[in-house]
């Protein structure tokens, strides 16, 4: 395909969007002004910036945070970013659209978001550990299994929570493995939960099919993002009869309009460190990837990937978002404009945090359940929870994000005021 010039507008703050839709949503509950503004702003927020011995005998200095958007339901959760671009802004949003996606899908948590600046393709596997010891001893402070749950997020993996879960057990004289979820299995972690967030994808995107009356077996699906939501969402949604035609990743992205074999598209992108130059396909660009011809697009990569200025101008009748905020308020309004269905975040990838609550319940109890037991109860939650969302947007005859946000705010704001104001 050859490239073509695309104008790029600069990419909306995440906090900023987070609270255009909380508004948005608030607007149509009864809230009193002081309870909507408690539920609008983070309740606590760390920045730590702390010293790692790298392998050469430097000493680098690396900033992070951790922000807690609400308590209210419950102890925090919310996974731990790795990435150059993270901005206590992006946290705060993150950690907002973590309270509304437990709410909406029923699970007794608050929202958390955690993340480094850091690009962790440039450090070595020990630079890795000792930054991630030394980032989970920081926020430790907040961490603990009745209080603050962390998991992976983008640039984050199995092996991170595993170095932070024994990090803390060493704080505290025991093993403590229901401190983080995500961690391999062989230290207490659940069957299914590399799938979760990417298998939640494929269920929201058949659930959002049937509503929107389309079939997805023989739909065309763009995949941006080719990571660990984005690959297995590919995969899975293959398994059900659609044919994915584009992928990308950090380094770009790749097109056939016949299709691709998305396990073989991991298998090269492990090989060789990202999708681009998989045979017989065309090279295209992550903004490119977005307005190519398909039925469902699937954006798994970072937030205000689809904004005002490119929505006119996206093919797909379904959008699932892998990815937390992908596309703006703006983005949003067009698309409304335009009869295109999103199936939002919070609904779509709650997959990851549903078996992440499935894994804390188990490692309280030391008791563990099979991936078929997992995976089934997973579905139950999602479809459940999809249907809700559906019948409230129809309801107030809103889009499916509002309509979600309005059941998540409604949740949190009753349950403040059933536990009342302290003191």
């Amino acid at each position: 395909m050859a490239a073509t010039a695309l104008v790029i507008t600069p990419r909306e703050d995440p906090w900023e969007m987070a609270l255009r839709q909380f508004n948005i949503a608030a607007d149509s509950l009864p809230l009193k002004r002081g309870i909507r503004e408690f539920l609008a702003y983070p309740k606590r927020e760390l920045t730590v910036n702390f010293p790692v011995k790298m392998d050469d005998g430097s000493v680098r200095v690396f900033t992070g945070y951790r922000v807690h958007h609400s308590t209210v339901l419950g102890p925090t959760k919310g996974g731990i970013r790795y990435h150059p671009d993270v901005t206590l802004n992006e946290i705060r949003a993150l950690a907002m659209w973590m309270s509304w996606k437990c709410a909406v899908v029923g699970l007794p948590y608050g929202g958390a978001k955690g993340g480094v600046i850091v690009n962790p393709k440039e450090l070595s596997r020990e630079e890795l550990e000792h930054l991630t010891r030394r980032y989970a001893t920081e926020i430790s402070i907040l961490m603990s299994p009745e209080g603050d749950i962390p998991a992976p997020d983008v640039g984050t993996n199995p092996q991170t929570m595993a170095w932070i879960m024994d990090t803390y057990s060493m704080h505290r004289g025991h093993s403590t493995p229901s401190v983080v979820t995500g961690k391999p299995l062989s230290i207490g972690g659940s069957q299914g939960r590399v799938e979760a967030t990417g298998r939640g994808v494929s269920i929201a995107a058949r659930e959002a099919g049937l509503a929107h009356g389309m079939s997805l077996a023989g739909s065309k699906v763009a995949v941006q993002g080719y990571g660990n939501v984005g690959s297995v969402a590919a995969y899975l949604l293959a398994d059900l009869g659609c044919t994915i035609v584009a992928a990308s990743d950090s380094s770009g992205g790749i097109y056939n309009a016949k299709g691709l074999d998305p396990r073989a598209v991991l298998k090269h992108k492990e090989r060789h460190g990202s999708v681009s130059g998989f045979p017989g396909t065309d090279r295209v660009t992550n903004e490119e990837l977005l307005e190519l011809p398909c039925d469902v697009l699937v954006p798994s990569a970072l937030e205000g990937q689809i904004n005002g200025e490119n929505a006119p101008r996206i093919k797909a009748k379904l959008i699932v978002e892998g990815a937390n905020g992908p596309i703006t308020p703006d983005a949003d309004a067009v698309l409304d404009e335009r009869k295109v269905m999103v199936a939002p975040d919070i609904v779509a990838n709650a997959g990851g945090v549903i078996v992440s609550y499935f894994e804390w319940v188990q490692g309280l109890q030391q008791f563990f359940w099979t991936e078929e037991e997992v995976n089934q109860n997973m579905e139950r939650i999602m479809v459940r929870s999809f249907g809700q969302v559906m019948r409230t947007a129809q309801e107030k005859k809103v889009n499916l994000r509002t309509a979600g946000l309005i059941r998540a705010i409604d949740r949190v704001a009753e349950a403040l005021m059933t536990r009342g104001i302290y003191p």
